[in-house]
């Protein structure tokens, strides 16, 4: 099977590759691995990348990969090597086709993660508002932390790594003890928990002027949900 070709559930290889190299991004972002906002670009696009190509190969080759019990870590460190020798030294890794062929979802990710980088940077009391930990809204709020906890691994809350592995909650997003409608689908839209909040709380062309966050809070969901997705 070829580059070309396409497999049997009629995706090709490139738009797998872009699925997935969205995906790793994500993972990466939302689990606060400190990359700059070119590596965390890069990472992703390698691994889309390398897990797109296995299904385009010929049967033999993607039986000797699958088969293959040696130390993978090795094998991609000796890879990466090769690379960076041969584009050092100027030789072409890729056809001046392929090279020079940027797609659109790879601009928009690279704007993301650059935006990303930029708050990552930033102290969280300078943009992000009033934040709490989980025993403050369990004693004020009565949330109890398990429930945050399922909130949190669902997409259903706003939570922002603070420090090591400590996650603090924004206070706008609350109502009565809940997390405001609308907040899980402009997590999925955006992706990175930084990203949505600070494009929550500030006032958004794309809804004349207005902040999001306290759109939400006036039940107007559907107008948010849908520049969330814009701006995506």
């Amino acid at each position: 099977m070829t580059r070309l070709q396409t497999p049997p559930e009629g995706i090709s290889q490139e738009t797998l590759a872009g699925l997935v190299t969205e995906a790793v991004q994500q993972a990466l972002m939302q689990q606060g691995v400190l990359l700059d906002a070119q590596a965390l670009v890069s990472a992703s696009a390698l691994a889309g990348s390398v897990a797109a190509a296995l299904p385009f190969l010929p049967p033999a080759q993607r039986h000797a990969i699958v088969s293959f019990k040696g130390d993978w870590t090795a094998l991609v460190s000796e890879f990466f090597r090769t690379a960076a020798d041969r584009i050092t030294s100027g030789s072409p890794t890729v056809s001046d086709q392929a090279s020079s062929r940027v797609p659109p979802e790879t601009v928009r990710l690279q704007n993301i993660a650059e935006r990303a980088a930029g708050l990552q940077s930033m102290l969280l009391e300078d943009w992000a508002g009033e934040v709490a930990g989980s025993t403050y809204l369990e004693e004020k709020l009565r949330i109890p932390r398990s429930t945050l906890h399922r909130w949190q691994r669902r997409g259903e809350v706003v939570a922002l790594r603070r420090g090591g592995r400590k996650h603090v909650f924004p206070l706008a997003q609350f109502v009565d003890g809940r997390p405001v409608l609308g907040i899980s689908d402009v997590l999925s839209a955006i992706g990175n928990p930084r990203l949505a909040w600070f494009w929550l709380t500030r006032p958004a062309p794309e809804l004349n002027g207005r902040v999001p966050i306290e759109m939400l809070r006036e039940d107007m969901v559907a107008d948010v949900v849908r520049a969330a997705r814009a701006v995506s």
